[in-house]
């Protein structure tokens, strides 16, 4: 397995030169003193030393050992809790938090590049730590400001660790099932019973204490989702001077035995009367809780990001190594008994694959880093208003197409190294096991195409989608837009878009089947054409500049040509089947299946 190494490069390219990030931070108050070009690019040098020396060679030992259940006791893998104990000495956990409770302040779109690295290096290790900073922005955004002193600073010092309790056994997706109960106890708290599953990092020996995010329904709760109230509820109490007081009575009853990210200890969690403080109103703890989901489901899709880049470094590597056959047009090696596979058609099919999808969804996360910027940041409120109204479009389409194609390309990573792929130590098979839950958890991906389709697009009327396509035109309108070559291609998908849109419109209408069966193929048409939308930024940028670094750029707009021409007629055959309707979904009875 090769060693992973940050593509600081990319990162720089994507931060500095496509988005010109260090002029967006300038121009905003919160972030002008704060961070520039010089402080993101140290911040991004030490990240890719954290992450590739000390994250990423415990990424196999951690796997092979796998967290650990005793009597009620989580261990996780030799090695992570000093590991642990040195990342937070950085401030890490803190590193887009709020600085007046500790936060280092830094900006979403410097956050996700470490994020893609992170996940990149070793997925289960950055999962305790992500769900601390989703944890973080819940508290930050809705609870009191004394819950607030209590537990942020420790939170983003990462002495303590953050989760989200949501799931229960009978309630999944549908969170207007769930059964934990919150008994006010007259000095303001509630006592909290019910279980949880799938409860990341619900117990571990990495923090002194645990922060439970818990959904539960108060006694004269309404019915469905309407009823769910958010609490915290802490593993250990806290003094009032701040010290850790009596355990709690929360407790982990279970850890799972999983396909992959075997290193993060995933927990079915018991509250048996545990006390818990409400956060923000009651009946109203959904729509504080999606504060976290929301992030976390971003979070989630650069996992697929991050793992797409880790198979692809080490695939490339193996195919620049491995001899096996001739090229098509004659020997590249004469001198040796054959060719490095990369010389083949269908090895170049693949890399070329996983390159261009691991960097337009680089390129699209830190888009909507730039939207989350704008949002919190920004002192137009035009600006922030449709900075929201994107945010809230594209959040389902980055979890669900960063993670689909994540998949997609650490088989064809797996795919490269032939049989070696399917055998441990090389670690592609690893990463396949690993990146498959980021389809899974934070709301399954066709959850995702449910929201992307049903709400965001026709829930709204098209509103959100004219602005993004506005965005698009306004690029191509623009100097650089008109320059750069593939402008044709990217009208011609956003009209189809666009046009499939607007079509659903109408058979959504006549059909109420029709959204469940096109939401997956429309949310991928709508990412395939996003994607392009990143790569005609980049290849704008790369054409303009290519004369300063002709390997660099020249890649970069070699890399654009295939996508365009490879990767993003796959839209044609998309619409053909959401064109198709819901009518061949019902061709067949419930017992002839």
């Amino acid at each position: 397995m090769a060693a992973f190494n940050a593509p600081l490069r990319d990162m720089r390219f994507v931060l500095h030169e496509v988005f010109q990030a260090p002029d967006l931070w300038a121009r905003l108050p919160a972030l002008a003193d704060t961070v520039d070009a010089d402080t993101a690019d140290a911040i991004l040098e030490e990240a890719a030393k954290v992450t590739g020396q000390l994250l990423a060679p415990l990424n196999r030992s951690g796997d092979e050992e796998g967290a650990r259940f005793d009597n009620g006791q989580v261990s996780t893998p030799t090695g992570f809790g000093t590991a642990y104990a040195t990342y937070i000495e950085g401030g890490w956990v803190g590193l887009a938090g709020n600085p007046v409770y500790g936060g280092l302040g830094m900006p979403k779109m410097l956050a996700v590049q470490f994020e893609e690295m992170l996940y990149a290096a070793n997925s289960s290790f950055s999962l305790y730590s992500a769900l601390t900073a989703g944890a973080c922005l819940a508290i930050d955004a809705h609870a009191s400001e004394e819950l607030k002193q209590t537990y942020l600073p420790r939170l983003y010092s990462g002495e303590w660790a953050g989760t989200m309790c949501l799931t229960e056994a009978q309630a999944g997706s549908d969170l207007g099932l769930l059964r934990t109960r919150a008994e006010p106890q007259g000095d303001g708290s509630y006592a909290i019973s019910g279980s949880k599953i799938f409860i990341t990092g619900g117990e571990q020996d990495l923090t002194a204490n645990i922060v439970h995010l818990v959904l539960a329904r108060l006694p004269d709760a309404p019915a469905g989702s309407r009823g769910i109230s958010l609490f915290l509820v802490p593993k250990f109490l806290v003094n009032a001077d701040g010290s850790l007081g009596a355990r709690n009575p929360v407790n982990c009853g279970s850890i799972e035995h999983k396909m992959g990210i075997k290193a993060s200890a995933t927990c079915v969690m018991n509250f048996d009367g545990a006390t818990g403080y409400l956060v923000g109103e009651p009946n109203r703890g959904l729509a504080a809780m999606f504060t976290m989901m929301n992030y976390e489901r971003l979070s989630i899709g650069i996992q697929g990001i991050g793992c797409a880049e880790a198979s692809y470094q080490s695939a490339v590597e193996y195919a620049r190594e491995r001899l096996q056959g001739r090229a098509p047009g004659g020997p590249l090696a004469a001198e040796k008994s054959a060719d490095p596979i990369i010389a083949h058609p269908d090895v170049r099919r693949m890399l070329l694959t996983m390159k261009a999808l691991t960097e337009g969804g680089r390129a699209f996360a830190t888009w909507v880093g730039q939207q989350l910027d704008l949002a919190k940041f920004s002192d137009n409120i035009d600006e922030r208003n449709n900075a929201d109204a994107l945010i809230a479009l594209l959040t389902p389409v980055a979890k669900a197409f960063f993670t689909d194609t994540g998949l997609e390309s650490c088989i064809h990573g797996q795919q490269v190294f032939g049989g070696h792929g399917y055998i441990r130590e090389w670690g592609q098979e690893q990463l396949v096991r690993d990146v498959r839950i980021a389809q899974i958890y934070e709301g399954t991906n066709g959850i995702q195409a449910l929201d992307l389709l049903g709400r965001k697009v026709l829930g709204n009327e098209r509103a959100s989608l004219r602005l993004f396509a506005a965005e698009i035109r306004a690029f191509v309108d623009s100097p650089a837009g008109v320059a750069q070559p593939f402008a044709s291609e990217l009208l011609a998908a956003l009209e189809r878009l666009e046009s499939v849109s607007a079509w659903l419109a109408g058979e959504a209408a006549r059909d109420p089947a029709q959204v469940g069966a096109a939401a997956v193929d429309y949310l991928h048409l709508f990412g395939y054409v996003a994607y392009a939308f990143m790569w005609a930024r980049m290849a704008a940028v790369a054409t303009e500049r290519r004369a300063s670094d002709e390997t660099f750029y020249a890649a970069k707009l070699a890399t654009a040509q295939f996508y365009f021409r490879k990767l993003l007629p796959r839209i044609h055959s998309l619409e053909a089947g959401i064109r198709a309707g819901s009518e061949p979904l019902y061709g067949l009875t419930t017992e002839q299946f």
